[in-house]
């Protein structure tokens, strides 16, 4: 059950740093662009959701 809780890979991933032996291109910035935004539309339909029905 502890590890159902643990939300550490998404809250480090907004602040990881940028690894300079990767190559970087123009789709895997969008990737991560769009993963970033669905993260934080996900967590803010939660919270709604929470307020909402409580």
């Amino acid at each position: 059950m502890k590890g159902l809780f643990d939300f550490t890979e998404v809250a480090t991933y907004f602040f990881r740093k940028k690894d300079p032996k990767r190559k970087t291109n123009f789709n895997l910035r969008a990737m991560h662009t769009i993963n970033k935004i669905s993260i934080l539309m996900f967590l803010a339909a939660m919270v709604y959701f929470v307020i909402k029905h409580w």
